[in-house]
């Protein structure tokens, strides 16, 4: 395995183990369909390298800031809103990333 995947691997398996106790069943399942589109485009090498790097590394970013948020037990509207704020962002990221005429060479 290379570095990126398994940072990739790790940070999903963070977020993973985070939404056992979540409070945010949305958030966790969006999470979760994302790093799937971050590791489609890595394997279809419609993202490069650097690309994946960002996009996961703005995913871990997300991860960190749901992880701030459940930490006092509660998640409340506001946080709710600012996670899927920001879902909402690195979604667009990701889309853009994989559309944008880079693709890994062979």
């Amino acid at each position: 395995m290379n570095i990126k995947t398994q940072l990739a691997a790790a940070a999903l398996l963070l977020v993973m183990a985070g939404s056992a106790f979540a409070g945010t069943p949305r958030v966790d399942a969006r999470q979760d369909r994302q790093w799937q589109r971050i590791e489609q485009g890595v394997a279809s090498g419609a993202l490069t390298g650097p690309e994946a790097t960002r996009l996961a590394a703005r995913q871990q970013h997300i991860a960190n800031a749901e992880a701030r948020a459940k930490a006092d037990g509660v998640v409340t509207a506001r946080e709710r809103v600012r996670l899927q704020g920001k879902q909402n962002r690195a979604s667009v990221a990701i889309a853009r990333q994989k559309h944008d005429r880079q693709h890994r060479h062979w």
